[in-house]
Protein backbone atom coordinates (compact mmCIF):
# COMPACT_ATOMS: atom_id res chain seq x y z
CA UNK A 1 0.00 0.00 0.00
CA UNK A 2 1.58 3.24 -1.17
CA UNK A 3 1.24 6.55 0.65
CA UNK A 4 0.64 9.64 -1.48
CA UNK A 5 2.02 12.84 0.02
CA UNK A 6 -0.40 15.85 -0.17
CA UNK A 7 1.74 18.68 -1.46
CA UNK A 8 -1.23 21.03 -1.72
CA UNK A 9 -1.89 20.92 2.03
CA UNK A 10 1.79 21.48 2.70
CA UNK A 11 1.78 24.50 0.41
CA UNK A 12 -1.30 26.00 2.09
CA UNK A 13 0.19 25.41 5.55
CA UNK A 14 3.48 27.05 4.54
CA UNK A 15 1.72 30.10 3.12
CA UNK A 16 -0.40 30.44 6.27
CA UNK A 17 2.69 30.31 8.47
CA UNK A 18 4.44 32.92 6.33
CA UNK A 19 1.42 35.25 6.48
CA UNK A 20 1.17 34.82 10.25
CA UNK A 21 4.88 35.50 10.67
CA UNK A 22 4.55 38.60 8.49
CA UNK A 23 1.68 39.91 10.62
CA UNK A 24 3.68 39.35 13.79
CA UNK A 25 6.64 41.23 12.34
CA UNK A 26 4.36 44.05 11.14
CA UNK A 27 2.72 44.44 14.55
CA UNK A 28 6.12 44.43 16.19
CA UNK A 29 7.27 47.13 13.81
CA UNK A 30 4.18 49.21 14.50
CA UNK A 31 4.67 48.96 18.27
CA UNK A 32 8.31 49.95 17.92
CA UNK A 33 7.36 52.81 15.60
CA UNK A 34 4.64 54.00 18.01
CA UNK A 35 7.02 53.99 20.95
CA UNK A 36 9.52 56.12 19.02
CA UNK A 37 7.41 58.26 16.65
CA UNK A 38 6.27 61.58 18.08
CA UNK A 39 3.00 63.31 17.21
CA UNK A 40 3.97 65.71 14.44
CA UNK A 41 0.72 67.67 14.28
CA UNK A 42 -3.02 67.77 14.88
CA UNK A 43 -5.59 68.03 12.09
CA UNK A 44 -9.23 68.82 12.91
CA UNK A 45 -11.93 68.00 10.35
CA UNK A 46 -15.44 69.26 11.20
CA UNK A 47 -18.13 67.79 8.95
CA UNK A 48 -21.62 69.19 8.38
CA UNK A 49 -23.20 72.45 7.30
CA UNK A 50 -23.63 73.75 10.85
CA UNK A 51 -21.02 75.82 12.71
CA UNK A 52 -21.70 74.89 16.33
CA UNK A 53 -18.12 73.70 16.77
CA UNK A 54 -14.88 75.42 15.82
CA UNK A 55 -11.55 73.68 15.27
CA UNK A 56 -9.81 75.74 17.95
CA UNK A 57 -12.41 74.67 20.52
CA UNK A 58 -11.72 71.00 19.80
CA UNK A 59 -7.97 71.47 20.18
CA UNK A 60 -8.46 73.46 23.40
CA UNK A 61 -10.72 70.80 24.92
CA UNK A 62 -8.38 67.91 24.07
CA UNK A 63 -5.36 69.84 25.36
CA UNK A 64 -7.12 70.71 28.60
CA UNK A 65 -8.08 67.09 29.29
CA UNK A 66 -5.05 65.24 27.92
CA UNK A 67 -2.21 67.78 27.88
CA UNK A 68 -0.19 68.90 24.90
CA UNK A 69 -0.55 66.49 22.00
CA UNK A 70 2.27 67.45 19.66
CA UNK A 71 5.67 65.99 20.54
CA UNK A 72 4.28 63.03 22.50
CA UNK A 73 4.92 59.48 21.34
CA UNK A 74 2.01 57.89 19.54
CA UNK A 75 1.53 55.12 22.09
CA UNK A 76 0.98 57.68 24.87
CA UNK A 77 -1.93 59.36 23.05
CA UNK A 78 -5.24 58.01 24.46
CA UNK A 79 -7.24 58.13 21.23
CA UNK A 80 -10.20 56.12 22.57
CA UNK A 81 -10.56 58.41 25.56
CA UNK A 82 -10.40 61.39 23.21
CA UNK A 83 -13.26 59.96 21.14
CA UNK A 84 -15.37 59.41 24.27
CA UNK A 85 -14.69 62.97 25.44
CA UNK A 86 -15.67 64.41 22.07
CA UNK A 87 -18.89 62.40 21.89
CA UNK A 88 -19.93 63.89 25.23
CA UNK A 89 -20.16 67.31 23.54
CA UNK A 90 -23.90 67.77 22.78
CA UNK A 91 -23.25 69.28 19.35
CA UNK A 92 -21.21 66.23 18.25
CA UNK A 93 -23.00 63.37 16.49
CA UNK A 94 -19.90 61.22 16.06
CA UNK A 95 -16.13 61.50 16.52
CA UNK A 96 -13.19 59.49 15.23
CA UNK A 97 -9.52 59.99 16.16
CA UNK A 98 -6.77 58.36 14.07
CA UNK A 99 -2.97 58.51 13.92
CA UNK A 100 -0.92 57.76 10.80
CA UNK A 101 2.64 56.44 10.70
CA UNK A 102 4.01 59.93 10.09
CA UNK A 103 2.69 61.06 13.46
CA UNK A 104 -0.27 63.13 12.25
CA UNK A 105 -3.23 62.95 14.63
CA UNK A 106 -6.52 63.52 12.79
CA UNK A 107 -9.80 64.29 14.57
CA UNK A 108 -12.97 63.95 12.48
CA UNK A 109 -16.12 65.45 13.96
CA UNK A 110 -19.63 65.12 12.54
CA UNK A 111 -21.95 67.78 13.91
CA UNK A 112 -25.60 67.45 14.80
CA UNK A 113 -27.99 69.31 12.48
CA UNK A 114 -30.73 71.41 14.04
CA UNK A 115 -34.30 71.14 12.67
CA UNK A 116 -36.22 73.53 14.91
CA UNK A 117 -35.64 75.79 17.90
CA UNK A 118 -38.14 75.31 20.73
CA UNK A 119 -38.91 77.86 23.46
CA UNK A 120 -40.99 76.39 26.27
CA UNK A 121 -43.43 78.26 28.49
CA UNK A 122 -40.68 78.98 31.03
CA UNK A 123 -38.52 80.70 28.43
CA UNK A 124 -36.00 77.85 28.18
CA UNK A 125 -34.96 77.18 24.61
CA UNK A 126 -33.29 74.27 22.88
CA UNK A 127 -32.84 72.79 19.43
CA UNK A 128 -34.10 69.46 18.15
CA UNK A 129 -31.71 67.75 15.77
CA UNK A 130 -32.48 65.49 12.80
CA UNK A 131 -32.39 62.43 15.05
CA UNK A 132 -35.04 63.83 17.40
CA UNK A 133 -32.65 64.73 20.23
CA UNK A 134 -32.88 67.91 22.28
CA UNK A 135 -29.63 69.88 22.27
CA UNK A 136 -28.62 73.25 23.77
CA UNK A 137 -28.47 76.56 21.93
CA UNK A 138 -25.12 78.10 21.12
CA UNK A 139 -23.92 81.64 21.67
CA UNK A 140 -21.56 81.30 18.71
CA UNK A 141 -23.92 80.09 16.01
CA UNK A 142 -27.62 80.46 15.22
CA UNK A 143 -28.87 78.11 12.46
CA UNK A 144 -31.68 79.25 10.18
CA UNK A 145 -34.48 77.01 11.41
CA UNK A 146 -38.11 77.70 12.41
CA UNK A 147 -38.83 78.74 15.99
CA UNK A 148 -41.59 77.00 17.95
CA UNK A 149 -43.09 78.67 21.03
CA UNK A 150 -46.36 79.07 22.90
CA UNK A 151 -47.96 76.63 25.35
CA UNK A 152 -45.09 74.14 25.44
CA UNK A 153 -44.49 72.40 28.78
CA UNK A 154 -41.52 70.28 27.64
CA UNK A 155 -38.73 70.56 30.28
CA UNK A 156 -35.07 70.93 29.41
CA UNK A 157 -31.98 70.38 31.57
CA UNK A 158 -29.41 71.95 29.24
CA UNK A 159 -27.84 68.77 27.89
CA UNK A 160 -28.45 66.25 25.13
CA UNK A 161 -31.79 64.63 25.89
CA UNK A 162 -34.73 62.83 24.30
CA UNK A 163 -38.18 64.32 23.62
CA UNK A 164 -40.76 63.72 26.36
CA UNK A 165 -44.08 65.21 25.17
CA UNK A 166 -46.28 64.44 22.19
CA UNK A 167 -46.62 68.10 21.22
CA UNK A 168 -42.85 68.46 20.83
CA UNK A 169 -42.75 65.24 18.80
CA UNK A 170 -45.37 66.81 16.55
CA UNK A 171 -43.33 70.03 16.34
CA UNK A 172 -40.28 67.97 15.35
CA UNK A 173 -42.18 66.05 12.64
CA UNK A 174 -43.73 69.25 11.29
CA UNK A 175 -40.39 71.06 11.20
CA UNK A 176 -38.81 68.11 9.40
CA UNK A 177 -41.57 68.18 6.79
CA UNK A 178 -41.24 71.94 6.29
CA UNK A 179 -37.45 71.73 6.03
CA UNK A 180 -37.74 69.10 3.31
CA UNK A 181 -39.79 71.35 1.01
CA UNK A 182 -38.21 74.52 -0.40
CA UNK A 183 -41.56 76.31 -0.75
CA UNK A 184 -42.76 75.71 2.79
CA UNK A 185 -39.28 76.24 4.18
CA UNK A 186 -39.42 79.75 2.74
CA UNK A 187 -43.04 80.50 3.63
CA UNK A 188 -43.31 79.16 7.21
CA UNK A 189 -41.18 81.13 9.68
CA UNK A 190 -42.60 80.04 13.03
CA UNK A 191 -44.66 77.35 14.78
CA UNK A 192 -46.97 78.34 17.62
CA UNK A 193 -48.75 76.01 20.07
CA UNK A 194 -52.08 77.46 21.18
CA UNK A 195 -54.11 76.75 24.33
CA UNK A 196 -55.77 73.72 22.70
CA UNK A 197 -52.34 72.22 21.98
CA UNK A 198 -52.85 72.77 18.26
CA UNK A 199 -49.86 73.74 16.15
CA UNK A 200 -50.32 76.96 14.20
CA UNK A 201 -48.12 78.03 11.28
CA UNK A 202 -46.91 81.62 11.11
CA UNK A 203 -46.45 82.53 7.43
CA UNK A 204 -43.90 84.86 5.92
CA UNK A 205 -46.53 86.28 3.52
CA UNK A 206 -49.97 87.05 4.92
CA UNK A 207 -51.17 87.27 8.51
CA UNK A 208 -53.68 84.43 8.65
CA UNK A 209 -53.91 82.15 11.64
CA UNK A 210 -53.10 78.82 9.98
CA UNK A 211 -54.22 75.99 12.27
CA UNK A 212 -52.43 72.75 11.49
CA UNK A 213 -53.49 70.74 14.56
CA UNK A 214 -51.19 67.79 15.16
CA UNK A 215 -48.58 66.21 12.88
CA UNK A 216 -50.88 63.54 11.42
CA UNK A 217 -51.38 63.51 7.62
CA UNK A 218 -48.95 66.38 7.08
CA UNK A 219 -48.70 65.87 3.36
CA UNK A 220 -52.47 66.13 2.88
CA UNK A 221 -52.75 69.13 5.19
CA UNK A 222 -50.08 71.04 3.30
CA UNK A 223 -51.71 70.07 0.01
CA UNK A 224 -54.87 71.76 1.26
CA UNK A 225 -52.86 74.80 2.33
CA UNK A 226 -51.35 74.98 -1.16
CA UNK A 227 -54.87 74.82 -2.56
CA UNK A 228 -55.76 77.81 -0.39
CA UNK A 229 -52.85 79.84 -1.78
CA UNK A 230 -53.35 78.79 -5.40
CA UNK A 231 -57.14 78.69 -5.75
CA UNK A 232 -58.65 80.91 -3.07
CA UNK A 233 -56.18 83.74 -2.45
CA UNK A 234 -56.03 84.85 -6.14
CA UNK A 235 -59.82 85.26 -6.12
CA UNK A 236 -60.31 86.91 -2.73
CA UNK A 237 -57.00 88.55 -1.82
CA UNK A 238 -54.42 87.49 0.76
CA UNK A 239 -56.22 89.28 3.62
CA UNK A 240 -59.77 88.05 3.02
CA UNK A 241 -59.56 85.39 5.73
CA UNK A 242 -58.17 85.77 9.21
CA UNK A 243 -57.87 82.04 9.90
CA UNK A 244 -57.35 78.87 7.87
CA UNK A 245 -58.09 75.60 9.63
CA UNK A 246 -56.51 72.43 8.17
CA UNK A 247 -57.48 70.06 11.00
CA UNK A 248 -60.53 68.57 9.30
CA UNK A 249 -60.02 65.83 6.72
CA UNK A 250 -60.90 66.73 3.15
CA UNK A 251 -61.73 70.38 3.71
CA UNK A 252 -60.37 73.81 4.56
CA UNK A 253 -62.34 75.87 7.09
CA UNK A 254 -61.66 79.57 6.58
CA UNK A 255 -62.93 82.39 8.80
CA UNK A 256 -63.51 85.66 7.01
CA UNK A 257 -61.77 88.88 8.02
CA UNK A 258 -64.61 91.35 8.67
CA UNK A 259 -62.24 94.31 8.26
CA UNK A 260 -61.08 93.24 4.81
CA UNK A 261 -62.61 94.99 1.81
CA UNK A 262 -63.88 92.12 -0.34
CA UNK A 263 -63.12 91.72 -4.01
CA UNK A 264 -66.28 92.44 -6.09
CA UNK A 265 -68.19 89.22 -6.88
CA UNK A 266 -65.60 86.72 -5.62
CA UNK A 267 -66.16 83.25 -6.99
CA UNK A 268 -65.06 80.27 -4.97
CA UNK A 269 -66.16 76.89 -6.28
CA UNK A 270 -67.27 74.08 -3.96
CA UNK A 271 -67.82 76.49 -1.06
CA UNK A 272 -70.56 76.13 1.53
CA UNK A 273 -71.24 79.35 3.42
CA UNK A 274 -72.10 79.37 7.12
CA UNK A 275 -72.15 82.90 8.45
CA UNK A 276 -68.63 84.34 8.38
CA UNK A 277 -67.02 80.92 8.02
CA UNK A 278 -66.39 79.21 4.70
CA UNK A 279 -65.85 75.46 4.47
CA UNK A 280 -64.10 74.55 1.24
CA UNK A 281 -64.39 70.89 0.28
CA UNK A 282 -61.10 69.59 -1.17
CA UNK A 283 -62.07 65.99 -1.80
Amino acid sequence: MSYRFNWRNLLYSTISLLVLAGLVLLMSFIRTKSSEQACSGVKIVVLGEESFIEQKDIVAMLTERHGELEGRTLETLPIHEMERDLQEVPFVLSAMVTIDMDGLLTVRIKQREAVVRVINNNGLDFYIDRHGQKMPVSLKYVPRVPVANGHILEPYNGSLDSIESQIVRDIYKTAQFIGGDSIWNSQVVQLYVNERQDIELVPRVGNQQIILGNADSLERKFERLMLFYKKIVPKTGIGAYKSVNLKFAGQIVCERNEHFKPVPNPTIQDTAYNGSTNSINTQ
